[in-house]
């Protein structure tokens, strides 16, 4: 399995860097763009002495996002790397717990075919920063926790050619349809029936050849009202393809000011590697925004 991966590494770039474009062009002075944003989210609910009763919490989340692209004549190389962590405590809760831990780059290379399409070869890496648990009550109703992930645990990298259409930066998308997906758990953690992120019990590693395809839609809904749409789906032709993994991330932005936004972020997974159904999270809080 691991020749085979590094043997399908070589053909992608292989493949991608010695391919010239035929058609006439003019010299373009090759230029870096850079631009990042630190964001701080809070949300807190309070009551005292409430007759229909309710929970203090408070929560937190800090998130850094950064681009960094470059681009000579025909040739584009777009990279991002996005990092978020957060926190709740409640009063009635013995643990502070997780609302976020992510850390994710992206890096996509593209060639000028036609038009707004590209010849391209993606590269995606993603996993946590820290541990995660599953809870439950001892016999005694007392909460408990076991530890379920942990920072590579797991970690997964994606990359594989393909196409990419983007006329504006607010609408693209790509297709790669012979993606290379590899997975690294610690295998103390593994479970019987491959039941640990597809891992079998004992192994650290799966490997999967798959399709992918990724886009992004930003929409301004009015002058201070934004909306960003991610989606990302995964079809694994070696193991139950018609099981397509997706990832859909909704970000609902409006603008108090320059530095304090309203955020909404709506997510849902549907993996049946991670969890036989579908995998919910949403934020609501203010956030306070600087971009760099």
């Amino acid at each position: 399995m691991k020749k085979a991966f590094f043997l399908i590494l070589f053909l992608i770039f292989n493949s991608t860097f010695s391919y010239s474009n035929d058609k006439d062009s003019v010299a373009v002075k090759p230029s870096w763009s850079t631009k990042g944003k630190i964001s701080f989210m809070f949300n807190q609910s309070a009551f005292n002495n409430w007759a229909s009763k309710g929970e203090n919490t408070l929560a937190g989340n800090a998130s850094i996002n950064y681009n960094f692209d470059y681009v000579k004549g025909n040739y584009t190389w777009k990279n991002n790397i996005t990092t978020s962590y957060g926190l709740t405590k409640s009063k009635n809760t013995e643990f502070t717990k997780k609302t976020d831990d992510r850390l994710e780059f992206n890096s996509l290379l593209g060639i000028n075919a036609e038009s707004y399409w590209y010849y391209s070869a993606l590269f995606n890496f993603k996993t946590q920063f820290n541990k995660g648990f599953k809870y439950s009550k001892d016999a005694n109703g007392k909460e408990i926790r076991n530890e379920s992930t942990n920072f590579f645990s797991p970690a997964t990298f994606l990359i594989g050619p393909g196409m990419l259409w983007e006329k504006h930066k607010t609408f693209k998308f790509n297709i790669a349809p012979a993606t290379t997906k590899l997975v690294i758990v610690d295998k103390d953690l593994t479970l019987p029936k491959s039941a640990y992120f597809g891992v079998e019990e004992g192994e650290n590693t799966r490997l999967e050849l798959g399709f992918n395809a990724s886009g992004r839609l930003k929409i301004n809904l009015m002058e201070n009202m934004s909306i960003e749409n991610l989606l990302n789906l995964y079809a694994n032709y070696l193991e139950n393809p018609e099981n397509i993994d997706i990832d859909y991330t909704m970000n609902l932005v409006m603008k108090i000011n320059g530095y304090f936004t309203t955020n909404l972020i709506f997510q849902t997974i549907y993996d049946d590697n991670a969890y036989e159904g579908f995998q919910i999270r949403e934020v609501f809080g203010l956030s306070f925004n600087y971009g760099f």
